[in-house]
């Protein structure tokens, strides 16, 4: 008898011990949204800012969660609670339609000083990427370029956010294949008009007779990001421009503001 309870009462107490570290894990950093990031989300989110006073109080409730889910870093570059508050809104805005979704494919985004090579280097030749979701030995990560991030919401009349194009590459992602059908959110009866759609314009784009990003023209995968930014940057702009596509995203997304 003594035996046995030499043996459980270290298993008992490595038990509890685990379980600590689980609960410590799973109890939120950040107990309640900070008045003073209202005005940060106010002042340089232009998504939050036309929102009713309920759905402001959803999107902070939201942003505030993928603060405590998901770390975010700078590397070799100093981030303060705004360079946070803009990925995270990044992150909360192309989901906002879904309240009962969340990422489940990302653990930590990091923050470059300027724009990087495919070796993930910013400094020397072919620095021409402002943001990556990793793959392989780096998967669940994702990587901004912070001058990038920031102008994405700056430049509140333009059309492109690296922040919104790299989520929409997490939420295409999600459902196991990258191909420019977001199908973990889209409804089966839209893929079809959406392939329609998106072919047209890509060829459009081709032959200089669109407004839309020119990268969009690569491939399915990044034809799907870039007019994602441009409707939730501009959607007055891009309702007028492109009914059509703008239709489908409304219905793909579940959201319209305009």
């Amino acid at each position: 008898m003594l035996y046995l309870v030499g043996w459980l009462l270290p298993l008992f107490f490595f038990s509890f011990w685990i379980w600590l570290i689980w609960l410590k894990k799973k109890t939120p950093k950040i107990k309640i949204f900070k008045d003073t990031w209202r005005k940060i989300l106010k002042d340089k989110v232009q998504f939050y800012e036309v929102l009713d006073d309920e759905s402001k109080l959803k999107f902070e409730s939201d942003v505030l969660y993928f603060l405590n889910s998901v770390t975010i870093t700078g590397v070799k570059v100093e981030i303060d609670d705004s360079d946070r508050l803009l990925v995270a809104s990044s992150a909360v805005i192309p989901l906002f339609g879904f309240p009962e979704l969340r990422y489940r494919n990302i653990n930590e985004v990091l923050l470059y000083k300027d724009s990087f090579n495919e070796d993930h280097q910013t400094e020397g030749e072919k620095r021409n990427i402002l943001g990556k979701v990793g793959s392989g030995n780096m998967n669940r990560l994702m990587i901004l370029s912070l001058p990038a991030l920031r102008a994405g919401f700056k430049l509140k009349n333009g059309k492109n956010n690296v922040g919104i194009h790299e989520f929409v590459h997490l939420i295409d992602k999600a459902d196991g294949a990258v191909d420019g059908l977001p199908e973990s959110i889209m409804q089966h009866q839209f893929v079809i008009p959406w392939l329609n759609a998106m072919h047209q314009e890509i060829e459009k784009i081709k032959e200089k007779n669109s407004d839309i990003n020119p990268y969009g023209a690569t491939s399915q995968i990044e034809f799907l990001s870039v007019v994602s930014e441009y409707f939730f940057k501009q959607p007055e702009k891009f309702k007028v421009k492109h009914p059509e596509l703008y239709d489908l995203l409304v219905k793909i997304y579940n959201q319209d503001y305009t």
